[in-house]
């Protein structure tokens, strides 16, 4: 099982690139992982946009499990998360693909094409900082699947 996260354009932060960049090594001890930032181009026409305005669409294969990144979704606590996670690896052999959308989120047809919304809050982030805040509760997540030390309760 691969699993993928699609970013809508760069992140330009350096902070957050070196976290994100951390994180991403160390989720690759657990899982076949990785990100892929999608290019953004101010140059696409409005109907394009509106069909898929984030590229996401062209980037998935059929069988790829599609989880937003969404205000909408689902909240869990890390370790319903972790549990959830979890129940996915042991009865899918699907691909997850999570997805970040850019400033405006996602277009009409990536909300239809989601298997799953997932919410980080109820408080709104920006689009750059929440791809960090994804990727350490990615990792926390596999920790407690692990029974790792690093989430305390």
């Amino acid at each position: 099982m691969n699993v993928t996260l699609l970013l809508s354009g760069k992140t330009d932060i350096p902070y957050l690139k070196t976290g994100i960049d951390d994180y991403a090594g160390r989720l690759r001890h657990y899982m076949n992982f990785k990100i892929i930032e999608l290019k953004n181009s101010d140059k696409v026409s409005n109907a394009a946009r509106m069909k898929d305005s984030n590229g996401i669409l062209k980037t998935l294969k059929p069988s790829d499990y599609l989880i937003l990144l969404d205000e909408r979704g689902k909240s869990y606590s890390s370790v319903d998360w972790a549990r959830h996670l979890e129940s996915f690896f042991v009865h899918s052999s699907r691909d997850i693909v999570f997805a970040i959308g850019g400033p405006f989120g996602f277009s009409e047809e990536e909300y239809k094409r989601a298997d799953e919304m997932l919410s980080l809050s109820q408080m709104t982030f920006s689009h750059q900082l929440v791809r960090l805040i994804f990727m350490e509760q990615l990792y926390r997540a596999m920790t407690i699947i692990k029974g790792e030390p690093y989430h305390h309760q």
